[in-house]
């Protein structure tokens, strides 16, 4: 039996949610205050979770490094580990610490991230990156395609009887009745 590939996908939160189509019409909002920021992180959370599905264990990072009472704090949604990075510690050391690490250990990364310059640290380490906007279309495509399997309908076949007269299948009947 085929051993399972061990995979991690890291994503670079609010540089995705800052650069990625998929969330510019949150971005732009004219009231972007707390609420709307965190529904733009529980969207993001969402298609994390659902884009990773059983292929691999997601990490979203956000960058906390401004903000004095962040200790770095972690938690699981939705199978997803969200992370904000700790107080003086930018979301970008974390991605390229955790990529690295796991890349060492011998699993597959995959960074989600439009920022060149984690892009090309990860790089250099072998581990494979996507452009903000890439996940988005990912993620559209991901969604487009569920809304497909929603609304699959099939059509009931017509049996042999149904396609033909009713002389004919009363001969046929006949012959197979032996009369």
């Amino acid at each position: 039996m085929a051993r399972k590939r061990n995979k991690l996908l890291i994503v670079d939160g609010y540089n995705v949610i800052r650069s990625g189509s998929r969330y510019s019409h949150m971005r732009n909002s004219p009231d972007y205050v707390h609420v709307t920021y965190n529904t733009v992180r529980e969207k993001l959370i969402s298609d994390v979770a659902a884009y990773a599905g059983h292929e691999y264990k997601a990490i979203i990072v956000f960058d906390g490094a401004d903000n004095p009472s962040d200790a770095g704090k972690t938690q699981r949604i939705g199978g997803v580990k969200v992370v904000f990075s700790p107080a003086g510690t930018s979301a970008d050391h974390v991605i390229e610490r955790t990529a690295h690490d796991a890349a060492e250990k011998g699993i597959e990364v995959m960074v989600v991230t439009s920022d060149a310059d984690i892009q090309d640290t990860v790089f250099g380490g072998g581990v494979d990156r996507m452009s903000a906007n890439g996940f988005s279309f990912e993620v559209d495509d991901l969604h487009h395609e569920a809304q497909l399997d929603s609304n699959v309908s099939t059509k009931r076949r017509a049996t042999v009887a149904e396609r033909i007269d009713s002389d004919t299948l009363a001969k046929l009947k006949a012959l197979r009745d032996g009369k």
